[in-house]
């Protein structure tokens, strides 16, 4: 029997490898043993007995910072890659182990958290004590990268995404309304055509944010050209405190409308003729999810759960995210 030399070698720790991809994330040894929880000096050790088990240079040190070497910077993506898949099967042992246990890290949009989350904690704590549920507010782009990178499990958001290899489970249709200042010739209306947005002093939410984006897409669909920036709020509570305040108009999913317009007795809500703008909030989990039939499970739950909400509640099935809004 042969024995090739490569499988003579030491074999690296997956500690070593962990050590090393956080060093490669941060490009700062403080940093990176602060994100992974291990002493600067046991850090740095780690990665040096990895660079002696590879018999490569993976690092560039200068007293000022940290470089990948060119053999770090290919080897990085390989540690990555080794640690998801380790993470991977430990997700899988445990949801064959004892589904809906352990933790679940659960991103979840700010124009969702506040109207949707009470809903979700009550589902979670009634039908699945077991289930430690982490909740993090994000902006979309910031949970998709936390989702495709391995630090999210789930994520509660607006669809559709346009990202390959993420998997979404829709929840609901909701509709957008009209919300104004009590003087305004539209607050309280109903059949507000579309095309009314063309001339309103719409207030946005600030960049990032994707209802901002929903918002413009639907100014464009009533034919409105240009972009409403006048004035903008990094969170729907300010939004509606600025209509109230007489700066304008904003539009508001119906899941916030009881939140949001209760705090001020300056509004007015209107409502759009049929169709009426519509959003879509959906579960989404990355393709091939150990915990694929958990989610599966609990998008349905949350449907039922969902039913008293003044939202359009959808059939099950998941389905690949589209490649392109």
């Amino acid at each position: 029997m042969t024995v090739s030399n490569t499988s003579k070698r030491r074999q690296p720790s997956l500690a070593q490898l962990r050590a090393f991809s956080a060093v490669a994330e941060h490009l700062h040894f403080r940093d990176a043993a602060a994100a992974i929880g291990m002493s600067q000096p046991a850090l740095s050790g780690a990665v040096a007995a990895l660079e002696d088990t590879l018999g490569v240079t993976l690092l560039e040190r200068t007293t000022r910072k940290v470089l990948l070497s060119p053999a770090g910077e290919r080897l990085a993506v390989r540690a990555k890659a080794v640690l998801e898949e380790v993470g991977a099967l430990m997700a899988e042992a445990e949801a064959v182990r004892a589904p809906f246990t352990g933790a679940l890290r659960l991103g979840v949009i700010p124009t969702v958290a506040p109207y949707l989350l009470p809903t979700v904690l009550r589902l979670v704590h009634d039908r699945y004590p077991d289930l430690d549920l982490q909740v993090h507010e994000e902006q979309t782009a910031n949970l998709l990268e936390g989702l495709t990178g391995g630090r999210l499990d789930l994520l509660l958001l607006a669809v559709p995404l346009g990202v390959p290899g993420v998997v979404e489970l829709p929840l609901f249709d909701e509709d957008f309304v009209l919300v104004t200042p009590l003087d305004h010739p539209l607050g309280g209306r109903s059949g507000i055509p579309r095309e009314a947005l063309r001339e309103l002093n719409l207030l946005l939410l600030d960049e990032g944010h994707c209802l901002r984006d929903q918002a413009l897409d639907i100014c464009r669909e009533a034919g409105r050209a240009d972009a409403p920036v006048t004035t903008t709020a990094a969170g729907l509570s300010t939004l509606v405190q600025l209509v109230a305040g007489g700066l304008g108009v904003t539009l508001l999913p119906r899941t916030a409308v009881r939140v949001e317009t209760t705090r001020s007795e300056q509004l007015l809500t209107g409502y759009f003729t049929e169709p009426a703008p519509t959003r879509r909030i959906a579960l989404a989990m990355r393709t091939g999810a150990a915990r694929r039939a958990e989610y599966q499970e609990l998008a349905a739950a949350l449907r039922e759960a969902l039913r008293p909400l003044p939202v359009r509640v959808l059939g099950g099935g998941d389905r690949p995210a589209p490649t392109g809004h």
